[in-house]
């Protein structure tokens, strides 16, 4: 290699350190910031912020605890997958809320009516979650390339439609069932054939971890795969970065909606299958809700990325986790939400600010070669 290529090589290398350590570093100051304000907020209501965090961490390490926050976490992550394959696209797909509870009726519905062979039972739930989730956001697709309707409209529009149809639905007598030993009503509980058992990972503790854990595992690879490793996974990301460059090397905008839109509502259909198949075997009317808007905070928070998803995932179900001790020791439990928007809020603002200190030192960079009479150098360029 010659001097001038070792030279540029090294500096290249530099800069793609440096870069990866503001990443890295900017959710730790996040969360640090997080704390500070959680801790002037825990003193002015009279809590000492040590000791509440000390209770919270004691609390979220007992084997009962663990399970319950890998359990959170499985849909917390299914969630945040489903919002970040929009987010990739430049896409801001807020029916997720909206596209997985309709999904898991239709799919606990369909469950319930028939009885087949296990592995093929669990398949035909899925696969009709994600039916139902891929179709719910392609009304929003459709409006968006068809008549140029902002996703972000249409979604939350999407999202009061599908909780009216689901209230209707769940209400009609074909449908619903009352569920015994109180006025709650639910679908036909699923069949043993249908049900994904828990598994005993912790020692400690009867409670079983989620069966479809794996699920959202095999989600996130797939996801990772798509996106890096495939021509299409290419075309996304760059319709996301530049939709008038993609047109230039012919790339179909809006195939790519539409195609971005029907994965993340196929994600989003998932996200409530680790509860139904794994725990209640129905949908009633206490099933869980406003998971999707914890994806988007949580998708924010892990940058898009599946492994920094992972441990916002992990994150935000340990803080919900924590809380429920808090209210024992005289503390408001909704001290933990002050938490995770502060520390939404604060990642949002630091990546930010990383992402304006890149541009301010490319400049400089090109200044400084400029000024000196060397041509800029592009970054993966040869010298």
């Amino acid at each position: 290699m010659k001097p001038a290529e070792s030279s540029f090589a090294d500096r290249l290398l530099g800069r793609v350190r440096l870069s990866g350590l503001l990443s890295l570093a900017a959710p730790v100051v996040a969360i640090l910031f997080a704390a500070l304000i959680t801790s002037i907020v825990l003193l002015a209501t009279g809590a000492p912020p040590l000791d509440t965090l000390a209770i919270m961490g004691e609390y979220g390490v007992q084997p009962r605890s663990i399970v319950l926050t890998l359990n959170d976490a499985t849909t917390f992550y299914l969630a945040a997958i489903a919002v970040a394959i929009g987010f990739r696209m430049n896409l801001f797909n807020i029916g997720v809320d909206g596209q997985y509870r309709l999904a898991a009726l239709i799919a606990a519905a369909v469950g319930g009516a028939v009885v087949l062979p296990g592995p093929l039972h669990i398949v035909l739930v899925i696969l009709v979650a994600m039916l139902v989730g891929a179709g719910w956001a392609s009304i929003a697709a459709l409006l968006k390339v068809k008549r140029g309707v902002s996703e972000v409209i249409s979604t939350i529009m999407l999202n009061a439609v599908a909780t009216a149809l689901g209230s209707w639905l769940l209400n009609r007598e074909r449908l619903a069932v009352e569920v015994s030993g109180s006025n709650n009503i639910g679908t036909e509980p699923i069949a043993e054939s249908g049900r994904v058992p828990g598994l005993a990972l912790i020692p400690g503790t009867e409670s079983k971890v989620f069966g479809l854990i794996f699920l959202a595992i095999a989600v996130g690879i797939g996801y990772h795969v798509l996106l890096n490793r495939t021509r299409f996974g290419f075309d996304l990301r760059a319709t996301g970065r530049s939709e008038t460059a993609a047109v230039a090397s012919g790339v179909s905008v809006k195939k790519m909606i539409v195609m971005a839109m029907l994965l993340s509502g196929a994600a989003a259909g998932l996200i409530g299958m680790p509860q139904l198949l794994g725990a209640s075997y129905s949908y009633s009317l206490d099933f869980p809700t406003g998971l999707g808007f914890t994806g988007i905070a949580i998708a924010l928070l892990g940058r898009n990325h599946p492994v920094g998803i992972a441990f916002g995932a992990l994150l935000w179900a340990f803080l919900g986790t924590s809380a429920g001790i808090l209210q024992l020791h005289d503390i408001a439990p909704e001290i933990v939400q002050i938490m995770q928007g502060t520390i939404v809020l604060s990642v949002i603002i630091a990546y930010e600010l990383v992402h304006r200190y890149q541009i301010a030192a490319e400049q400089r960079r090109v200044s400084k070669e400029l000024a000196s009479g060397t041509p800029p150098q592009a970054e993966g360029a040869s010298a």
